[in-house]
């Protein structure tokens, strides 16, 4: 059974395609258009559709658009109310729904020998929870739902037995507790459906002294559902414009919402366990990537684990909708192998690229000892390797990486991103170092997706991945799934005692991570990175000639 996944109605377009139960690929569209998110969250973007990913996902897997036994769009207009209905008065709902409508022509236009009678609608909140339910390494678990918006709905509860899932809750719209943070975000000036982490990282840096008035505002109803009052947010901080300077304010109540969606995230999470009793806890939505919540979550309810979806956003539910529909066509199907899920290049097809590129480049005996030797030295190293990763996180294979011991490396690392100075870098640890230098998130954390505490003793050792709170967003490095990484890894130690190195996505501000050999060298070219590791070969930057 050949399922293709379709995610395109509002933003971060993807594809993803399951072959007899099993995930073989699944891509944003915009690591091929290079268009950051695929395309903005507007009405009369809706019809755009992840063509490029969608092309590569059959050719990866050698399948004609004929042979698809289904094609699932995470979107189901038939489900969508007017603008009234859903209480948001948004004209381009009408828009929106006519353009999900006309989606099975459209694609048969993308995609030439698909039949239009292959598409199947699935409801958004079902993709998503299908994305963690059915993607996740255990099989039956609670799932907890939270985004934007879908058709007529912001949030899904439920659990997943056997594969099957048994809805127990859903938050109507208008509430949404994605919306109110996607407001919270333009009110600050960042781009909405975009830059919400930003507003997770500012929170980091005040204090939630306006928790109670946002309290009254925003609470869970004890039935597994929530009400969102329109808030003002110039009660609090005046609007910023773009670039403008944040204050003590901006910073105060960007962390009192923060706090407030934490606390109604764990009643929610707390209801769903009353009514399962469920060991496992997964999650999906865009609200899962707030991963100071998710910590939250797994240290203050009864569940024993919290397992994310990498590709938590609406990416993530082309990969639902096409499990959700393999299921439903009788295939059992398997978890995801992991979030490598994209393109990939041989040893042979990077070294025509580099010789195409009539760039100077070695094969060294490791790259992972040449990779340590520079990192060790102080410089800041682009790391490309194997396929790329599903989702908004670099996980080791599209990675800008660099020594954690100097303080002044945070500061240096946002400068060759273009980034703003508050934001912090992640560390990638050794898996079984990790226990002694990280504390209280869960170990391993392959994903990124939750915070940590570093040990007092660690921090002054480590303090370029030490945010301000005294966290770091971990990622563990397991020898077996990421046998490179770790020996780089440990090829740093050795030269330096530290099984940690920073790890921050291969892109610089507003662009897409890095996808492609012309991507990595493109980048390379234009920011000051001192070695671009691609495969087994490394290209270093040219010293400066004296005159």
């Amino acid at each position: 059974m050949k399922v293709l996944g379709i995610n395109a109605i509002y933003h971060d377009p993807a594809a993803a395609l399951v072959v007899d139960g099993r995930v073989v690929a699944a891509a944003e569209e915009e690591r091929f258009s290079r268009r950051k998110h695929g395309k903005r969250p507007l009405p009369w973007s809706a019809w755009e559709l992840p063509e490029l990913s969608a092309a590569w996902c059959l050719k990866e897997a050698g399948i004609r658009p004929e042979e698809l036994d289904a094609v699932a769009y995470s979107f189901d207009p038939a489900l969508m109310g007017t603008p009234e209905d859903s209480g948001l008065f948004d004209d381009g709902d009408t828009m929106r729904k006519k353009y999900a409508e006309m989606a099975p022509d459209f694609l048969a236009h993308a995609l030439p020998g698909l039949d239009p009678a292959q598409v199947r609608f699935v409801k958004h909140h079902v993709a998503h929870a299908a994305s963690a339910g059915l993607a996740a390494p255990q099989r039956d678990n609670a799932v907890l739902v939270l985004d934007g918006r879908g058709e007529a709905h912001s949030h899904l509860s439920g659990r997943y037995v056997d594969g099957q899932l048994e809805i127990l809750a859903g938050q109507a719209l208008p509430h949404s507790l994605g919306l109110m943070y996607e407001e919270l975000t333009e009110h600050l000036g960042f781009l909405r459906s975009s830059d919400e982490f930003k507003v997770m990282a500012m929170a980091s840096y005040g204090k939630p002294r306006f928790l109670g008035e946002v309290s009254e505002l925003i609470r869970a109803t004890g039935d597994g559902g929530f009400v969102t009052e329109t808030i003002d947010f110039s009660d609090f901080a005046p609007r910023l414009g773009k670039d403008e300077r944040w204050t003590e304010d901006h910073a105060d109540l960007a962390a009192s919402v923060q706090t407030r969606l934490e606390e109604v995230l764990v009643e929610l999470a707390r209801w769903l366990h009353a009514q399962t009793g469920d060991r496992v806890l997964t999650m999906a939505g865009g609200t899962a990537l707030n991963c100071v919540a998710n910590t939250r979550i797994l240290a203050e309810t009864p569940f024993e684990e919290v397992w994310v979806q990498p590709a938590a956003g609406d990416a993530g539910t082309a990969l639902g909708g096409a499990l959700h529909v393999a299921h439903e066509l009788g295939e059992r199907t398997e978890p995801m192998p992991g979030a490598a899920l994209g393109r990939g290049w041989t040893d042979e097809q990077i070294e025509t690229w580099l010789q195409t590129a009539a760039i100077d480049y070695e094969r060294p005996d490791d790259v992972a000892e040449a990779v340590a030797e520079v990192l060790a030295d102080n410089g800041i190293v682009a790391w490309f390797q194997g396929r790329s990763e599903y989702g908004p996180r670099a996980l080791g294979h599209r990675s800008l990486l660099a020594h954690p011991g100097f303080e002044a490396n945070l500061e240096r690392m946002n400068d060759v991103k273009g980034r703003e100075q508050f934001r912090p870098v992640a560390p990638m640890v050794l898996l079984e170092r990790a226990p002694e230098i990280f504390s209280r998130g869960p170990i391993p954390s392959p994903y990124m997706l939750f915070v940590h505490d570093v040990a007092p003793e660690w921090k002054d050792r480590i303090p370029t991945v030490t945010h301000v709170d005294g966290t770091a967003r971990i990622q563990t490095i397991d020898p077996e799934t990421e046998p490179l990484v770790h020996r780089m890894i440990a090829a740093f130690e050795r030269r330096t005692g530290l099984p940690v190195v920073v790890n921050t996505s291969l892109n610089t501000a507003g662009r897409p991570m890095v996808d492609d050999p012309r991507d990595a060298l493109e980048c390379f070219g234009s920011a000051p990175v001192d070695l671009l590791a691609i495969g087994p070969f490394v290209v270093r930057r040219p010293k400066p000639t004296s005159r």
